[in-house]
C-alpha cells in the first residue's frame, strides 16, 4: 500500500493526521471532513485531500470521511495496525523518560530492550525492564528481531553504536543525539534534535 513513489513529505504527514482522527474518536465523533482535520492540524483541506488520495478513495463528496475506517486504513500504510518491539540505547536521562513513556503502546510501539555501556548502570532497572549491557547489545537484538531502535547516547558514541544496530538487523533509529549518523540506504534515520528545533523557531521571535 505504501510504495517508493509516495513523497516523503507525505508519508510525515500522515501520523499528524492519524492522531487527530483518534483523537476525534475519543470524543465520540463518527464523521469527519478534511476541512474539519486541517483545522484541527494547521494544514490546508485541500493538502489532507491529495495526501490521502495517494492511497485511494477513502471518502464521498459531501459525506466526508468515517472516522473508524480511515483511522484503520492509515494505520495499514503505516504498518502500525501491530505492534512493533523497539530497543531503547543509552539509559541516560532521556532513556529513561523513553523507557517509562506510556504513549507508545496504543500508537503501535512497544519498548522491550534498553541498553547502556556505563557498569553502574548494567543491571539496574528502569520501568520494567532491566538495563543491559551494550556488548551483548548486537545478540540480544538480533535474536529478539528487533527492527527499531532509538538512540540516546553522546555525540561521540552515535556513530559505533549505530553501526552496531545495523549490524544486528534494525532498520529504522531514531536519533536524538545531536550529531547527524552514517547508515546504508535501506535503514531509516530520523533525527530528533530539540536545540534545532528551538532555533528554527526563534528566527520568528522578536
Amino acid at each position: 500500500m505504501n510504495t517508493p513513489k509516495v513523497p516523503d513529505i507525505i508519508i510525515g504527514r500522515l501520523p499528524i493526521y492519524l492522531r487527530a482522527l483518534q483523537r476525534l474518536a475519543e470524543k465520540g465523533f463518527d464523521t469527519t471532513s478534511s476541512q474539519e482535520l486541517g483545522e484541527r492540524v494547521g494544514i490546508s483541506a485541500a493538502q489532507i485531500r491529495k495526501d490521502i488520495s495517494q492511497f485511494g478513495e477513502f471518502g464521498k463528496q459531501g459525506t466526508g470521511y468515517n472516522i473508524a475506517y480511515l483511522t484503520e486504513r492509515i494505520q495499514e500504510i503505516l504498518k502500525v495496525d501491530r505492534v512493533w518491539d523497539v530497543a531503547v540505547v543509552g539509559a541516560g536521562d532521556m532513556g529513561h523518560a523513553l523507557a517509562r513513556y506510556p504513549g507508545f503502546s496504543h500508537r503501535g510501539f512497544r519498548v522491550t530492550m534498553v541498553f547502556d555501556n556505563d557498569p553502574a548502570k548494567v543491571g539496574q532497572p528502569i520501568g520494567n525492564f532491566i538495563i543491559q549491557s551494550t556488548e551483548t547489545m548486537a545478540e540480544a537484538i538480533r535474536q529478539a528481531g528487533i527492527k527499531i531502535a532509538m538512540l540516546t547516547v553522546p555525540a561521540i558514541a552515535a556513530q559505533g553504536v549505530a553501526d552496531e544496530l545495523v549490524k544486528a538487523g534494525v532498520h529504522a533509529i531514531l536519533n536524538y543525539a545531536p550529531i547527524s549518523i552514517s547508515v546504508p540506504a535501506d535503514v531509516r534515520v530520523q533525527h530528533i534534535d530539540p536545540a534545532t528545533h528551538l532555533q528554527r523557531m526563534t528566527y520568528y521571535l522578536d
